[in-house]
């Protein structure tokens, strides 16, 4: 029996809520807490007709980690589960340390407001020490490591599907197939279709804003940064065809290159559609992938904020796609001091997702490993005190909670690798 807080009610949120509730015996009462109760209340009428599990609903601003810990400390739960914005990890944390209860999250943090003098000036001083301008990673996480074990709590960095998932098939690969793993590919594949011409499959500020930096991959103890979208590969995914597919920065290349011993490279691959990127640079040749507010008409407006405004809703995308997702991992390394090379992937349906929870996969992908992580903690399967990227417990369970609850997996000997 466990009680949940989940922040957060958006697309992956709302597939994490409904997974919590098919797995009642684990989940026996939850609370969804966003800053527009109406969400939340019209999910758990939903929910309502078919749990077992208690579900209630409350209003909280995540960006204020006094509200929070209000929240958690009126309802009590066992652990924390932050599907809200990467930008309010920071705030959610700052509650959980002082309430002392356990947080996961699907992202690392995220700064709202890039400008931010005092941001700004960590920030800099991380590209010049470690060679990488992503405006995401670890650093501010890791460093509630210590709060974490004073309070005796456990912080799950990335339960989402890349990170998340993909950490955890790094951490089986290790365990189950090699003495030693010398490169890592991750390749994220959406063969899906919306029939929007332009569209993203999650938040349109955090999709466009990755999207659109530099790419960067890990090789041999440091960063290699190069332009955006300027190393392309193809690759033909299973049960999706041949896709492009580009390299983007992406933060499990981090923790990854910390918790797999002697990996000497690490890249993240996403297949993108010409329709998509032609699109894009266009915006962003406009300006509308800025982050740096303007006046408009006596206002100050954000424009990436606007056009989140205009693009559809990646809640509503749905009904509507068609096509599967291929997201995994490509390992080469040694065994019994001999050569192998494996790939680990998942194939999901976007059809099929919306059937079961009203979902597309891209937010299915996510929402599923967000509850595993949260049934991980509250089960007491994982635990420890400190603040944890997910490659760092035993992948054994979480393996087959995959297989159990809609992600099942792949393994494939000697695919097709990438150059």
């Amino acid at each position: 029996m466990s009680r949940l807080l989940i922040i957060g009610c958006g697309g992956v949120a709302q597939v994490a809520i409904k997974k919590c509730c098919q797995n009642s015996e684990v989940f026996t009462e939850i609370c969804i807490a966003s800053r527009t109760k109406s969400k939340c209340d019209a999910v758990k009428e939903e929910v309502d007709k078919w749990t077992k599990t208690k579900v209630t609903t409350a209003q909280v601003d995540a960006d204020k980690s006094e509200e929070v810990a209000a929240l958690i400390k009126a309802y009590k739960p066992d652990a924390v589960l932050n599907v809200a914005l990467p930008y309010q990890d920071l705030s959610i944390m700052d509650a959980c340390v002082e309430c002392k209860v356990s947080y996961i999250d699907t992202a690392n943090y995220e700064a709202e407001d890039t400008n931010d003098p005092a941001w700004r000036k960590v920030y800099e001083e991380r590209c010049k020490r470690l060679g990488f301008t992503a405006y995401f990673d670890y650093s501010w996480q890791w460093a509630y490591e210590e709060k974490f074990k004073e309070a005796g709590i456990t912080g799950l960095l990335g339960s989402g599907f890349d990170p998340g998932v993909t950490s955890v098939f790094s951490a089986y690969a290790l365990k189950h197939y090699f003495d030693e793993i010398d490169t890592i590919d991750i390749l994220d594949c959406n063969g899906g279709d919306h029939g929007y011409p332009f569209a993203t499959n999650f938040n349109p500020e955090i999709n466009l804003r990755e999207v659109s930096a530099p790419g960067s991959y890990w090789e041999n103890g440091k960063w290699i940064e190069v332009e955006p979208m300027s190393i392309k590969r193809e690759y033909d995914f299973p049960q999706v065809g041949m896709k492009d597919m580009y390299l983007l920065h992406h933060e499990e290349i981090e923790s990854l290159a910390k918790n797999i011993p002697g990996v000497k490279r690490i890249r993240f691959f996403m297949t993108f559609g010409q329709s998509y990127l032609t699109h894009m640079k266009c915006l962003e040749n406009v300006g509308m992938l800025s982050t740096e507010p303007i006046e408009f008409e006596g206002k100050q407006i954000v424009p990436i904020q606007f056009l989140k405004a205009l693009l559809p809703d990646p809640a509503s995308l749905g009904p509507r796609t068609v096509g599967k997702t291929n997201i995994g991992c490509i390992f080469h390394g040694k065994k019994d001091g001999k050569e192998k090379t494996i790939y680990i992937y998942n194939v999901c349906d976007h059809q099929e997702c919306y059937k079961e929870v009203g979902s597309q996969a891209i937010s299915y992908t996510t929402g599923v490993p967000a509850m595993i992580g949260a049934m991980m903690l509250v089960t007491g399967t994982w635990s420890g005190a400190g603040v944890f990227n997910i490659e760092e417990f035993d992948p054994d369970p979480y393996m087959d909670a995959l297989n159990k609850w809609g992600l099942p997996w792949v393994v494939e000997e000697n695919p097709r690798t990438v150059e």
